[in-house]
């Protein structure tokens, strides 16, 4: 029996399954199965398959974005309209058959746009050439899910699942367990707080079902059995998304309404050039991308040239960007913006910098 037989049988099993005390072990080493089974789906160990894994785009820029979406929903107008790269468009579907790299120029960022092909349900296991878009999507730092606002809401659901399929986790923050495989001395367990989605003996289930009987877990957080098989596996992505409703000019006010007011959602038009500076806007933030500009001694900063950094960076991360012999001889830095009390403020390594923050770096 191959994977993808073994796949379909655990699913029916679980569909099959009536959910209470009784099959709450049963059901949650059946789910235990299936992540392995999919990760062995998607990461085959064969060296003649390993070749076709992703698409050959060299990571470049300061962030890079997956646009994911099923055919004909307007992601080569979005690459063509956002960058001076040309992607073919037109009104048939699978237009696009390969991956096609965009840089979006955006507050002195250059933003590394990716049009991946359309997926079709079934990419998960492969089908069109579903295995190879999400093998690009696990490299990005922000996944597009473009969706036509003309069509119902099943299109995100079914985008979601496929993703969820092969260990995407998108808007969603890493499980707080501590997990370590040791030679010896049994399973050790221990939780910080009350645990109610998951206890101690289904963890030893799970366990035991992989084959691991020396191992030290902490629960930090009320994590769930998913959870923890996420942690378990260990090759879980977690990446922050934003659904793109496209062709809002063919839809009615109140359906653009309803749609935007959705969580991480933008409406736009890529044909009427609607909405897509608020876009912009929203794709820099999720980056969680912040701009540092730099001061010279007696001189005015350097508005011009700033340096794209990520949220919650410190004055080491800085220093280091500009080179790396430069923090062995860091003294002091001078720092002007919303990051300090009183401008200027010395600062040492540790501070942690805001958007449009200056620095001006004193050497021993």
């Amino acid at each position: 029996m191959g994977i993808l037989e073994k796949i379909a049988e655990i699913e029916r099993e679980i569909g099959r399954t009536q959910k209470n005390k009784a099959t709450e072990y049963h059901l949650g080493l059946l789910k235990a199965k299936l992540a392995r089974y999919r990760q062995q789906l998607l990461e085959p160990s064969s060296k003649s398959s390993a070749k076709a894994k992703g698409f050959d785009v060299m990571k470049s820029g300061d962030a890079r974005v997956a646009l994911i979406g099923f055919p004909s929903v307007g992601k080569s107008t979005l690459l063509n309209t956002l960058t001076d790269t040309h992607s073919e468009c037109a009104s048939y579907e699978f237009t696009t058959l390969t991956c096609i790299p965009g840089v979006i120029e955006y507050k002195g960022a250059n933003i590394q746009l990716l049009d991946l092909p359309g997926i079709i349900e079934g990419a998960a296991q492969g089908k069109g050439r579903g295995r190879q878009v999400i093998a690009v999507a696990r490299t990005a730092d922000l996944v597009i899910i473009m969706l036509d606002a003309t069509k119902k809401d099943v299109q995100r659901q079914l985008l979601e699942k496929e993703l969820e399929a092969v260990g995407i986790r998108l808007n969603s923050k890493r499980p707080n367990i501590y997990f370590k495989q040791k030679k010896g001395g049994g399973i050790s367990f221990n939780s910080t707080v009350p645990l109610t989605k998951c206890n101690e003996r289904m963890v030893q289930l799970i366990l035991h079902d992989a084959k691991i009987f020396n191992a030290e877990i902490l629960f930090r957080d009320d994590c769930t059995t998913e959870e923890f098989v996420d942690v378990l596996l260990g090759s879980r992505v977690y990446l922050p998304c934003l659904y793109v409703y496209n062709k809002i000019d063919q839809i009615s006010i109140e359906e653009v309404d309803r749609l935007a007011h959705q969580p991480h959602s933008v409406v736009v038009s890529c044909n009427m050039k609607l909405n897509l500076d608020y876009l912009l806007e929203m794709v820099w933030e999720h980056l969680d991308l912040i701009r540092i500009f730099t001061k010279k001694r007696s001189e005015a900063p350097d508005f011009e040239d700033g340096l794209i950094m990520r949220r919650n960076c410190t004055v080491e991360h800085v220093v280091h960007s500009i080179h790396r012999s430069l923090v062995e001889r860091f003294k002091v830095a001078l720092v002007w913006g919303t990051s300090v009390k009183y401008n200027p403020q010395h600062c040492g390594l540790h501070h942690k910098m805001h958007d449009e923050d200056v620095l001006q770096i004193f050497k021993k």
